[in-house]
């Protein structure tokens, strides 16, 4: 029996090894499956896309805003990995009254490294865990080598558009891979021009959720701007 502290607060007892893992954030999920826990992970949610292995092949419970509570407990998991902000706090207390769940809250790569760190010595993974940090570490340092000081924007949301700012886990990122988020010292996720911004910047990027961007509004956003690539 071991106690784990999770990143917002909270103590959850795991007696044994956890076989039957669900996991309610598409990064985490990903992790999980990098780590080797592909036999483990039972329940992923519709978001959780990459890889397309695992997207295919593990049970879907939903979205991370509505999942889908009697098919996560028909799952009976052994360990439910969520995260603040993706999550919505009510079915994560709902939760929370069946299943061991551990939370994450993330606003910078640091956070992140812990979390990794953390599900690692829970699933007993820590020297996978410790060669893909290796790896994420040295990919960081080339986009600094190859990106360094670029103007960039990255776009979460159309109709309005809205970009991120200041004070979120993707901002750090950008920082931390030495490019120069123009959205800046705008926190969050404001509303923006996006015909102004494209002015701005030597690359755009797009997310894939929570707004489902397509290559048509790639095309879109090139056509006002031979810039931004």
């Amino acid at each position: 029996m071991s106690s784990f502290i999770d990143q917002t607060g909270k103590e959850i007892i795991i007696h044994a090894k956890p076989r039957r893992i669900v996991s309610l954030v598409p990064s985490q999920s990903e992790f999980l499956w990098e780590i080797g826990l592909q036999g483990e992970l039972v329940g992923i949610t519709k978001f959780c896309i990459h890889p397309a292995e695992m997207f295919n092949g593990v049970t879907r419970v939903g979205g991370t805003k509505k999942l889908d509570i009697e098919k996560i407990k028909s799952l009976n998991p052994d360990l439910i990995i969520g995260n603040k902000e993706e999550n919505e706090k009510e079915q994560i207390e709902e939760l929370q009254k069946h299943f061991k769940v551990w939370m994450s809250d993330i606003y910078t790569i640091h956070d992140a490294f812990n979390m990794m760190h953390e599900i690692g010595r829970i699933c007993e993974r820590k020297k996978e865990v410790n060669e893909l940090l290796i790896q994420i570490t040295k990919g960081i340092d080339e986009i600094n080598d190859l990106f360094m000081n670029k103007k960039v924007a990255y776009f979460i949301w159309k109709d309005p558009y809205m970009c991120c700012g200041g004070n979120t886990f993707i901002g750090n990122v950008l920082e931390t891979c030495g490019l120069k988020n123009i959205i800046n010292p705008r926190e969050r996720y404001p509303v923006v021009d996006e015909k102004e911004i494209i002015k701005e910047v030597d690359y755009c990027f797009l997310s894939t959720e929570p707004y489902p961007f397509k290559d048509t509004d790639v095309q879109q956003l090139q056509m006002q701007s031979k810039k931004p690539r």
